[in-house]
C-alpha cells in the first residue's frame, strides 16, 4: 500500500502557526496536488510527509504505518525538489543512481534500474553527460529519475516545474502525468499554479494561512468553491463576488433573489452574457474597460458600487462608458454568507 493519510497536523514556530488542524486523505495511486498561496503551508505540509520537519501535533501515515517519528530515510518514499539538486561534477547516470549507491545496491541491480529509468524518461543518450550540458527540461528529468530509480511508490515534489518556461512546463505536466499513471505511484505535488493544479490533479487540497480551504476533484473545486477564497483563487479571470446589502447589489436598486443571510453574489465571468441596455430580466451595467486576449476578451463592467467582469469573444467590442444589460443562468449563481462559506440552497449551483 501507498497511500497517505494526515491527521490533525499542526506545525508551529514560537508564536506562529504554520498549520493547523490539517486533515488529509490521499488514495494509493492518485495524483494529490496541494495548492495556494505563498505562504499558505504546503511545502511545509509536504516536509512533514517527507520527515524533514516535525509536526508539532497530529499524526502522519503512510501505507498504513505510522511514520511521524521516523527520518526520511525509513519513509520508503522519494522527492524532487524545485532546484532539481543535481551534483554538477556527477554524470547524468552516477546522479540517477547516488541514492543507490549510497544504500549499496549491488552494481548489476543498479545497471538494471538505471537502463529502464533512463529508458522510461528518454535519457539513455544523454548518460555521460554532465548536468550543465544539459536543457532545463533535461535535468528536470534526471531529478526525476533519480526519484523513480529508487522503485519506492510514493513520490513527493515541491514545485519542481517553475524554473521551466511556460511550453516546457506544459509539456512536462503531461509528461509527469503520464508518467504516474504508467508507473501507479502515490504523487503529492506542492504548486501555487492553478493551471498546473486543475490539469494534473486527481485531487487538489486548497490551503488558506495553515489550514484546508478545500479538498476535492478540480471540477468540483471550479463549480462548487466551499468560501470565497476558493472562488477568488480558482479560475482565470476568477469569479466575480458581488457584495449584498439588503436583498440589493451594493451601490444599486438592482435587487436579487439569494437564500437567506447571503452577503456575497458569486458568478463566473464566462457565464455571463451581453445584452442591449434595457433588455427584459438583466442587470443595468456600465463597461469600465476592456481587455483584449486574442480568441478571448474580458469586459470590466460596474453595477452599482460594484466590478463584475464578463468573459466574451475576442470579436466583441465595447466602448468604456457603453450601457450594457447583463445576464446570466439561475444555476450559475453561487451565494455565499457574511462568513464567506458557501450557502446551501437547492435552486443555486
Amino acid at each position: 500500500m501507498a497511500s497517505i493519510e494526515l491527521e490533525n497536523i499542526g506545525k508551529q514556530w514560537g508564536a506562529t502557526h504554520a498549520l493547523q488542524g490539517i486533515d488529509l486523505q490521499v488514495d494509493e495511486g492518485s495524483f494529490c496536488v496541494l495548492l495556494g498561496p505563498s505562504g499558505c503551508g504546503k511545502s511545509t505540509t509536504l516536509r512533514i510527509i517527507a520527515g524533514l520537519e516535525q509536526p508539532t501535533s497530529g499524526s502522519v501515515t503512510i501505507g498504513g504505518r505510522d511514520v511521524t517519528r521516523l527520518p526520511p530515510s525509513q519513509r520508503q518514499i522519494a522527492m524532487v525538489f524545485q532546484n532539481y539538486a543535481l551534483f554538477p561534477h556527477l554524470s547524468v547516470a552516477d546522479n540517477i543512481c547516488f541514492g543507490l549507491q549510497v544504500r549499496k545496491v549491488p552494481a548489476d541491480e543498479r545497471a538494471r534500474r538505471l537502463q529502464e529509468t533512463a529508458a522510461l524518461l528518454g535519457l539513455s543518450a544523454l548518460l555521460e553527460r554532465k548536468p550543465s550540458q544539459l536543457s532545463g527540461g533535461q535535468q528536470q528529468r534526471v531529478a526525476l529519475g533519480r526519484a523513480l530509480v529508487a522503485g519506492t511508490r510514493v513520490c513527493l515534489m515541491d514545485e519542481p516545474l517553475s524554473n521551466l518556461d511556460a511550453q516546457l512546463r506544459q509539456d512536462m505536466r503531461r509528461e509527469l502525468r503520464e508518467l504516474q499513471r504508467q508507473l501507479g505511484l502515490t504523487v503529492v505535488y506542492v504548486t501555487h499554479d492553478q493551471a498546473e493544479a486543475m490539469s494534473m490533479a486527481d485531487q487538489v487540497v486548497l490551503l488558506n494561512k495553515g489550514r484546508v480551504e478545500q479538498a476535492a476533484g478540480a471540477r468540483t473545486l471550479y463549480a462548487r468553491p466551499a468560501s470565497t477564497f476558493a472562488a477568488r483563487f480558482i479560475g482565470t479571470p476568477p469569479m466575480n463576488l458581488l457584495a449584498v446589502e439588503q436583498g440589493r447589489i451594493a451601490g444599486s436598486d438592482v435587487a436579487v433573489a439569494l437564500p437567506e443571510g447571503a452577503a456575497w453574489l458569486g458568478v463566473r465571468p464566462e457565464a455571463v452574457s451581453l445584452y442591449p441596455p434595457g433588455s427584459a430580466n438583466t442587470l443595468p451595467a456600465t463597461v469600465r474597460g476592456s481587455e483584449y486576449l486574442g480568441a478571448d476578451g474580458v469586459l470590466e463592467c460596474a453595477v452599482g458600487s460594484q466590478t463584475l467582469l464578463v468573459r466574451t469573444s475576442g470579436q466583441v467590442q465595447a466602448e468604456s462608458g457603453a450601457a450594457v444589460g447583463l445576464g446570466w443562468p439561475a444555476d450559475a449563481t453561487h451565494a455565499f454568507g457574511a462568513d464567506e462559506r458557501r450557502l446551501s440552497d437547492p435552486s443555486l449551483n
